[in-house]
Order: C-alpha cells, then sequence, then structure tokens
C-alpha cells in the first residue's frame, strides 16, 4: 500500500510515512485506500482479544511489516501496562448507551492506545528505510500527549522527545504528569500562549529547511507523535471495530446492527479514525463530533465555513481546547479527492484564518458527521447527574460528548445505540468533577486525587496515586519564536 500528500501526489511507503511524520510539502500522509473488512472478518475480531484485533487491523495498512512484528509490538503494547485486561473496555450505562473506556493505559488517557504503539512502528520504520541518523520526536500538546508521547518514548534508544505545553492551558495533573517524566532523553517546556500557539510553532521548526539541515549535520531529524503521524492515527482505528465487537459478544447488539459513535474532539484525529472505521465497513450509523466552548467544529459541519478568528476559551475541558483541528485536512482530501482543493483550503487558514469548502464536499460531510457542543456548566451538570443516577464517574471531555449525545437524540429522535468514546480518567479533572458531584474542590488538583477516591469510594489508578511524590524536572517557559532554539538546545 502507498501513502500519499494530502496536498500533491508525493509518494510513500508505510514505513516512510511513519518515520516522516510530515509529507515535504506539508501535508499529511493518507493510504491510497481504505481496505475493506467483510462480515466474517468482523466475526473473526469477535472472537480475539485487543492485541490481535490491533494486529488484524494494523496489518491491512503496513505491508512492509510482518505479522511476526506487529504481534510483538502489540504485546509489548498493550500488555501488563494496562490496568484492565479488555485494554480498553465498553461499560454499559443503560440499553442504548455505553462508553468505551481508553484511559486503562500508563499515563491514563486515550492517548495512550496509540503512544504505546507508536514508538514501535516508528523505530521499526525507521530501520526499514536505512535512516542512519537519530530522531527528535516533536509533540505539542493540549494536555494529554505530550505525557502519552514522553511515556512511550522514554529511553527508547536512539530517540529524544521535546514537548511543548501552554502555559497554564493543562490541568495540574497533566502539567505534572509531564514535568515530572523519568528518562534521559526527555524534554518539556511551557509555551507562553494557548494549544494553538504551541501546535503552530512545532509545525514551523517542521518547515524549517535551514534548521532540518543544521540537525542532520548533528545526525539528527525531527519526526512527530502528534496524530498528524499516519503511525499515530492508525492505532486508534483499531478501538472502534474492538468496541463493535465488545457490543455484540455482550448481546447489546446484533452482528450487522448500526451504532452512533460520539466523540470529545479538539485535533479531529480521534473521530477521523472512527470516520475510516466506518469506510472500512464497521457498521456505524452517525459520527457524532463533540465540542467544548472553542466550538469550532461545530459551526463548520454546521455551515462549512471553518474560521480560527474567534475567542479562545480556556475550558474545564482542556484537551480540547483548540481552535485548529489539523486531521481534518485528511478529512477534506478524503472528501474532495483533490491535493489541489484541500491544498487551497489549507492555504486560506494560514492566511486569513477560515475557508468555506464547496457545498458538494458540505453535502458530503453533513450525510456522515452530526455535531454539537456543551458548555462548562452544562459539562458539570451532566457529570453530577450521571453520578448520581448511575454511579458512573465521568471526566469533563467524556461529559461534553455524553451531553452532546442527550442534545442529539432529544433535537433529533434517534434513538441508536451509542457509545461515547471515554477519553480520560476523572482523575485528572479532580477539582471539576468533584465540584460537580457536590464535594470541596479547594486544593491544586494532584491534592484532590484522594479526596476524589474517598469521596466516590472509587479507587485513583495507580499511576496518579504516585504523582504527588514525583519530582519535578522541569520548569522552563518559552516563547513561540524561541521554539527553535530551545530544540537546537536540547539536541546539542
Amino acid at each position: 500500500m502507498r501513502y500519499y500528500s494530502t496536498r500533491s501526489e508525493r509518494e510513500a511507503t508505510a514505513a516512510e510515512a511513519i518515520a516522516r511524520g510530515l509529507a515535504p510539502d506539508g501535508g499529511l500522509y493518507v493510504p491510497e485506500a481504505l481496505p475493506h473488512l467483510s462480515e466474517a472478518a468482523l466475526r473473526a475480531l469477535c472472537a480475539a482479544d485487543y492485541r490481535a484485533r490491533a494486529v488484524a487491523i494494523l496489518r491491512l495498512f503496513l505491508p512492509e511489516f510482518t505479522e511476526t512484528e506487529l504481534t510483538r509490538f502489540a504485546a509489548a503494547a498493550y500488555g501488563e501496562n494496562f490496568d484492565d485486561p479488555a485494554v480498553a473496555p465498553v461499560r454499559a450505562l443503560d440499553e442504548t448507551t455505553s462508553f468505551l473506556e481508553l484511559w486503562h493505559g500508563p499515563t491514563c488517557a486515550f492517548k495512550d492506545m496509540a503512544l504505546q504503539m507508536l514508538p514501535h512502528l516508528l523505530t521499526a520504520s525507521l530501520k526499514k528505510c536505512g535512516e542512519r541518523r537519530r530522531v527528535c520526536i516533536l509533540v505539542a500538546t493540549s494536555g494529554d500527549t505530550g505525557k502519552a508521547a514522553l511515556q512511550g518514548f522514554a529511553d527508547v534508544a536512539d530517540t529524544r522527545i521535546m514537548v511543548f505545553y501552554p502555559h497554564g492551558g493543562v490541568s495540574d495533573v497533566q502539567r505534572l504528569q509531564m514535568v515530572t517524566q523519568e528518562g534521559g532523553n526527555v524534554a518539556v517546556s511551557a509555551v507562553n500562549g494557548n494549544f494553538d500557539d504551541a501546535q503552530t510553532g512545532v509545525k514551523q521548526i517542521f518547515g524549517d529547511g535551514a534548521l532540518a539541515a543544521r540537525l542532520s549535520e548533528n545526525g539528527w531529524f525531527l519526526s512527530s507523535a502528534n496524530s498528524i503521524n499516519w503511525g499515530r492515527l492508525l492505532p486508534q482505528i483499531v478501538y472502534y471495530f474492538s468496541a463493535y465487537c465488545d457490543e455484540v459478544n455482550a448481546g447489546r447488539i446484533a452482528m450487522g446492527d448500526a451504532l452512533n459513535f460520539v466523540v470529545p474532539t479538539g485535533n479531529f484525529g480521534d473521530i477521523l479514525a472512527g470516520w475510516y472505521a466506518k469506510r472500512m465497513g464497521l457498521p456505524v450509523r452517525r459520527l457524532i463530533c463533540a465540542s467544548n466552548e472553542n466550538n469550532v467544529l461545530t459551526d463548520f459541519i454546521r455551515t462549512g465555513t471553518y474560521n480560527k478568528n474567534r475567542p479562545f476559551h480556556v475550558t474545564a475541558s482542556p484537551s480540547m481546547d483548540i481552535l485548529v483541528s489539523s486531521n481534518l485536512e485528511r478529512l477534506l482530501y478524503a472528501l474532495s479527492g483533490s491535493g489541489e482543493e484541500t491544498a487551497d483550503y489549507m492555504r486560506a487558514l494560514r492566511e486569513t484564518g477560515r475557508y468555506t469548502v464547496t457545498a458538494p464536499l458540505l453535502g458530503k460531510l453533513q450525510s456522515e458527521f452530526s455535531c454539537g457542543f456543551c458548555d462548562d456548566d452544562r459539562t458539570r451538570a451532566a457529570i453530577g447527574a450521571v453520578w448520581r443516577t448511575h454511579r458512573y464517574l465521568m471526566d469533563t471531555h467524556t461529559a461534553v460528548a455524553y451531553q452532546t449525545l442527550c442534545d442529539y437524540r432529544r433535537e433529533t429522535g434517534d434513538q441508536t445505540p451509542a457509545i461515547v468514546v471515554s477519553t480520560a480518567s476523572p482523575f485528572k479533572f479532580c477539582d471539576h468533577v468533584l465540584a460537580a458531584i457536590g464535594g470541596s474542590a479547594d486544593a491544586p488538583g494532584v491534592q484532590l486525587i484522594d479526596r476524589l477516591s474517598e469521596t466516590t469510594g472509587i479507587p485513583a489508578p495507580a499511576p496518579l496515586a504516585r504523582l504527588a511524590r514525583r519530582a519535578v524536572r522541569f520548569d522552563g517557559c518559552v516563547e513561540r519564536a524561541d521554539m527553535p532554539r530551545a530544540v537546537e538546545r536540547f539536541l546539542a
């Protein structure tokens, strides 16, 4: 299988796409075609565990990788580092609503589902490409990607990783997870600004040819662990198939019945993986895009105009505090079928902060995606209501998705069984969760972990319970313009 840039006809192998992260023209790599899974293949997945399901999906996209390699990678990625043997368990709330819990990995967020696999895919890809230089992974994070990437790449041979996060733009627990990260090859820095500033800074670094040449002379090249890297996005397709299989196995749906998926969405990678799964034959009726007050995606799906020129809100769901959704570019390419058209949209976004898609493209988008958004007050109300009624505890991002589902059902009457994609442990956002269920949140987030456990009777995940005892290693903060120099200092 070949891969193409979303902005041109530049080709790459799977290994090249993963090793590079970003295409030379600034586009994102996409597969030339999507494989289709028959009902028989889906039934076979139902009989497998999560690791085997992962191998079955990944091998369809990675022809240069042997099944033996992928089996070894899956065993390492989804083993004892997850605290649930199902890896990504599905919990039923009622007859028509379930939660896909993607936060049982080492950093307690859904990013582990991809970032425990990516280091294996990337290091193997580098060898397959004959790359002799060492790789530095650059990451911009709105909260969870940073820690998950740091955890995945810590002390991996011939790699370094540097993470940038928005100063004041992540939760206290998320910040401490990053700045206390162990490993001799890691670095973390805050950036003055919001996530879009950090993400733009990283993209500009990737596009700096002079910097790349200087780093290459010293034996380094740059790659990405953000979801702009196909090796990061691909493993996310797996859990949509896995969730469907678990619902069939539990008898909540019959094979062939359609599901709706509701996804809390910031950078559009998570819900895009669900769209790929649908295009591969998974019976999905609607993909419901859930946003917080930074509802640029809601407006786009409703109107066809993407406009980042709007106030930026710091919310209780910080991983979604994003105004530039990078992975949307892959969907635009797929729906338009044109690298030139996609490049024009991205150029307009860069130069004016907005673009409007064609009427046919908007029609295709609205035929498969629904949308909605939820502010902080309604987010907390949803957490409280679900806790009181069902004794199920949601984090703020999951609550945005759940409330968006409730709104969607009320507005449309669609009672199709739905899975809410639960992206983080509630213990990562203790202050907001405690306040929502009537507890006291008058302390920094890390000090509230035990309090939330005592209030709910739910044990805190082990990685978070130990967090208060870890020493801070990184306390720097840079301006966006200084990010390239920070990278060069790190690699000197």
